[in-house]
């Protein structure tokens, strides 16, 4: 459980590092783009989990969750 929490404060303060959004948080990364990735394959490591789970989040309507707890 704190494994979970651990990896949602993480994810929320997670942004793209490379590319056309380069330093936007993934949580805000484009519908389109992260569809994109899904079908392409989402990157090897962390950033490649960070954004799956972004995918699921974004499909399932709950995003704000991750906004919610995002530094300011």
């Amino acid at each position: 459980m704190e494994d979970q929490k651990q990896f949602l404060v993480e994810l929320a303060k997670a942004k793209m590092p490379f590319g056309k959004f380069k330093d936007r948080y993934l949580i805000d990364l484009p519908e389109h783009y992260i569809v994109w990735y899904k079908n392409k394959g989402f990157p090897k490591g962390k950033l490649g989990l960070q954004m799956a789970s972004v995918y699921e989040l974004k499909l399932n309507g709950l995003e704000d969750i991750v906004r919610k707890i995002r530094p300011t």
